[in-house]
């Protein structure tokens, strides 16, 4: 038996080095090509030398893969899926020093040189040698780094437990890979004969403020859905104006209900989601010309914490319907004033009813035709899909109009939490044991607020709440869907434990050298073995 690849500091660091080396952005080339390298990786292991049928890739779409490894002991059930990504977001922002961002070292050293540039907290991290930065060296490429040792330790020492090494890419925009291996895991535990006992994430701890260097174990993970809606107006030359209804008139209505509103807010253990606001707001005219714009589209930001599909579309509609009231009475008011006759009332759909209308009016085979007709634009993403094909349906049917058309627009992230589980809080007790050793630590945050793949595993609606969803969503079932199904059968808490880092996203991404390569493999082989 060979020497151990991962098991000190220095190989540690080393491995994360080549892992964040291996560029892997969010729908790059280097996206595809990092489920290979990494099965290469621990193909080295002499594990899976022996069982190579425990390694595998599985097609996330768009040519990408996610990962999965199985350690699995000969008389052992009990598993932990142990969950990371390893898509990054892009690194424009690195501006002179973007051909260092992957090469943490020595981007590392270089900014030394370029001090000038930092912000005074990250500049006095630089200066103390504590942290490596570069991009995925906190967001989450140390994640997958610390239970790859993970897994070649319980494979030398035959750990008396299984684990599921799951690495996915696609993160950071869909979640496409972890939608995958829902699946798979459902497969795996079939197969094998596993009982999951835990799912493990290792995203990174995040800072609560400028100042704050804390340390945070997560036992849920905030949600997020994002309520739509297609503003159809009528149309008229900008000489008439008075003859048409711009749909730009109409979205300032909602928009302004939906910005801030607290109807959205959740309050949980003491911890609250952001309030809603708007990601896009747009009108539909493709060219500049003096007809108004009469189609418009809007996106919203929700975050929930208890909240299903269909509970947050209800309130989303009596929103909508408050609004569209004040633009009707708005609306008659200037029509009055103006003494015309007007268009008429802004009506309030959602998309369900649109569908149902459209394919009595228009039959299966035209409906069809008409969703393709977006589906198939290869420049348009899931979000812009959806929209365009309420867009198509509308102007099949301009006799609803005025009408804000209501949707949902992927991704969806159900919220998790795992706060009440007996073994969460036996661990979150033994981590902060096992942490006050470094002197160090670490405090209980009951729902991660950076989104995270755990969405998609020990999922519960009783009510079939996410039917909403799948109704209301114009590209389900064709190019986004949630196996709601599958999650329902992944029952076993969740807990997130991984380094502390800063700045995720920002130029200044930096990693805790002491946290990720000394405090946290303790922690976490710690937190694995009492699990046996």
């Amino acid at each position: 038996m060979k020497e151990s690849l991962w098991a000190t500091s220095e190989n540690l660091r080393a491995l994360l080095c080549e892992l964040v080396s291996w560029d892997s952005r969010t729908l790059t080339e280097g996206e595809r090509f990092f489920a290979p390298k990494v099965m290469a990786k621990l193909g080295e292991l002499d594990y899976f030398r022996d069982y190579p049928e425990h390694l595998a890739m599985h097609d996330a779409g768009l040519g990408r893969s996610a990962v999965t490894a199985l350690y699995k002991h000969a008389e052992a059930t009990e598993t932990i899926v142990l969950i990371s990504h390893f898509d990054t977001v892009q690194t424009e922002e690195y501006g002179v020093l973007e051909p260092l961002a992957f090469h943490p070292e020595e981007l590392t050293k270089k900014l030394h040189d370029h001090k000038e540039d930092l912000s005074v907290e990250a500049r006095e991290d630089l200066e103390s040698g504590n942290y490596l930065f570069g991009r995925g060296t906190m967001d989450m490429k140390m994640g997958l780094a610390l239970h790859m040792q993970l897994i070649e330790k319980a494979s030398k020492e035959k750990w008396p437990i299984n684990l599921v090494l799951t690495t996915v890419p696609d993160e950071e925009v869909n979640s496409a890979g972890m939608r995958t291996v829902v699946t798979e895991l459902v497969r795996l535990r079939e197969e094998y004969g596993l009982t999951y006992k835990l799912f493990l994430n290792g995203e990174p701890s995040f800072s609560q403020g400028p100042a704050d260097n804390k340390e945070y174990i997560y036992s849920g993970t905030i949600g997020k859905i994002m309520p739509a809606a297609l503003f159809y107006g009528k149309e008229t030359h900008v000489g008439e104006p008075l003859r048409g209804m711009t749909a730009n008139y109409i979205a300032s209505f909602l928009t302004q209900k939906m910005e801030w509103n607290e109807r959205f807010r959740e309050t949980d253990r003491g911890e609250s989601t952001p309030l809603p606001v708007s990601l896009q707001q747009k009108d539909l005219k493709t060219q500049y010309s003096t007809q108004t714009p009469y189609r418009a589209a809007a996106l919203y930001n929700v975050f929930l914490f208890k909240r299903t599909a269909a509970e947050v579309m209800d309130i989303f509609a009596e929103v909508a319907s408050v609004a569209m009231a004040e633009c009707n009475a708005h609306y008659k008011a200037v029509c009055e004033r103006e003494q015309l006759k007007g268009v008429g009332d802004v009506k309030v759909l959602r998309y369900e009813e649109l569908l149902s209308y459209a394919l009595n009016k228009l039959g299966v085979e035209e409906v069809n035709r008409h969703k393709q007709e977006a589906l198939q634009n290869e420049e348009w993403d899931d979000r812009e899909k959806s929209l365009r094909i309420v867009d198509n349906l509308m102007i099949q049917c301009q006799e609803l109009a005025p009408a804000t058309v209501l949707l949902y627009a992927p991704p969806y992230y159900p919220a998790i939490n795992s706060s009440d589980s007996p073994l969460v809080d036996q661990a979150i007790k033994l981590v902060q044991q096992t942490a006050s050793t470094f002197d160090l630590t670490v405090n209980q945050i009951h729902y991660f607020n950076g989104i995270c793949d755990l969405s998609y595993v020990n999922y519960s609606d009783d009510a079939h709440g996410w039917t909403a969803f799948e109704n209301n969503t114009p590209v389900y079932g064709e190019t986004y869907s949630i196996p709601f199904e599958a999650m329902s059968e992944l029952q076993a808490p969740v807990l997130n434990v991984g380094p502390f880092g800063k700045d995720a996203h920002q130029k200044t991404e930096r990693l805790h050298v002491d946290s990720a390569f000394k405090e946290m493999p303790v922690i976490l082989e710690t937190l694995v073995k009492s699990m046996f």
